[in-house]
C-alpha cells in the first residue's frame, strides 16, 4: 500500500513538472505582433504622427489613417455630407491613408472599410499641444480615440505640451511602453485613455500619474477689433490653465508628471436620475 502511494506521488510529481514545463514554454513563446491603427488631427504630414509610427513599428503592423490636412479643434465632428477622397500610400511596407475627412471619420472609415481586420489598438496623436480638462471636448485628437472606443477597440489619445523643448520622440517612447501594457492588460469597453506628456527632458519628469479630468472652464478671450473697412471682428485667444485640484490632468502637467486620464463616453449623470424623476414634468401628458 505504501509502495502504491509512493508511485502515485511520483507520478503526480512528474505531472506537475510536465505542466510547469509546458507553461514555461508558453510564457517563453514570442507574443504575436500588435496590429495598431494610428490617426491624428494635425494631418498626415505632422511630425508627431511620424515619431509615433517610427517607435510603434517595432511592436507589429502599423497602419496610418489620418486627415489629409490639419483639423485641430474640430471636436467630434464627422464628415457625412460629401464623398470622402482617400489617397493610399506605401511607406516601408506599411499602408498610409490620407483621408479628406474629419479625424473621427478617418478612424471609423479605416475600421469599417480600409483595414482587412480590426486592430488591437488605436492611437491618436501625437498632438502638438496639451488636451486636458474640458478642452478634451473640443479636441479632435481625443475624438479620434473616442470613435474607436465606441465600437469596443482599445484606444489612446496622446498629446505633448507645446513648447520649444517639446520632444515627440520621448513621448513616442513612452507610448510604445504603454501600448505593450494595454495589449497585456486590455481596456474595459466604454472608456479610453488620454495621455498628456510634459515638454521636459526625461530625467526631469517626476513620474506617471493616473489622473482625473479637470472640470474648470477653459480660459477663452475674444479681443474686439476693427478692420480697415470699418467692420467689427473678434480675435479669439486662449490661455493655458495652470492652477487645478491635485491629481487632475492639469495639475499633473503643471507639476512635471505624465498624465494618463481614463475617459468614458457615457455622459449620463447617473446620480441625478432619481432627482429628475421627482420632477412634476415626468408626469406630463398632452
Amino acid at each position: 500500500m505504501r509502495a502504491g502511494k509512493r508511485v502515485f506521488c511520483f507520478l503526480m510529481f512528474l505531472g506537475l513538472l510536465a505542466s510547469l514545463s509546458v507553461r514555461s514554454e508558453l510564457d517563453a513563446r514570442p507574443q504575436p505582433p500588435l496590429r495598431i491603427l494610428l490617426s491624428n488631427d494635425d494631418g498626415i504630414e505632422a511630425p508627431g504622427l511620424a515619431a509615433l509610427f517610427e517607435k510603434l513599428s517595432a511592436l507589429g503592423r502599423v497602419t496610418v489613417a489620418a486627415p489629409s490636412k490639419n483639423y485641430s479643434g474640430t471636436s467630434h465632428g464627422v464628415t457625412s455630407n460629401s464623398p470622402i477622397m482617400v489617397a493610399e500610400m506605401d511607406k516601408n511596407g506599411s499602408k498610409w491613408y490620407a483621408i479628406d475627412a474629419l479625424p473621427a471619420t478617418c478612424v471609423r472609415l479605416a475600421l469599417e472599410a480600409l483595414l482587412p481586420e480590426k486592430p488591437d489598438l488605436v492611437i491618436s496623436g501625437i498632438n502638438s499641444g496639451e488636451n486636458m480638462g474640458v478642452v478634451t471636448f473640443y479636441s479632435a485628437t481625443v475624438a479620434a480615440a473616442r470613435e474607436a472606443s465606441f465600437i469596443g477597440i482599445p484606444a489612446i489619445s496622446v498629446n505633448v505640451q507645446r513648447s520649444p523643448a517639446m520632444k515627440y520622440e520621448d513621448a513616442a517612447d513612452f507610448m510604445a511602453d504603454l501600448a505593450r501594457e494595454v495589449k497585456d492588460k486590455g481596456l474595459r469597453p466604454g472608456f479610453f485613455l488620454n495621455v498628456n506628456y510634459p515638454a521636459l527632458p526625461k530625467d526631469k519628469i517626476k513620474g506617471v500619474l493616473v489622473t482625473k479630468q479637470d472640470i474648470q472652464p477653459s480660459l477663452e478671450f475674444y479681443e474686439r477689433r476693427t478692420s480697415p473697412e470699418g467692420k467689427t471682428y473678434f480675435l479669439p485667444t486662449y490661455k493655458d490653465l495652470v492652477q487645478a485640484p491635485e491629481r487632475t490632468d492639469v495639475w499633473a502637467m503643471a507639476n512635471g508628471y505624465i498624465s494618463i486620464a481614463p475617459l468614458q463616453f457615457d455622459q449620463t449623470a447617473n446620480h441625478e436620475l432619481g432627482t429628475l424623476e421627482t420632477w412634476k414634468i415626468t408626469k406630463w401628458k398632452k
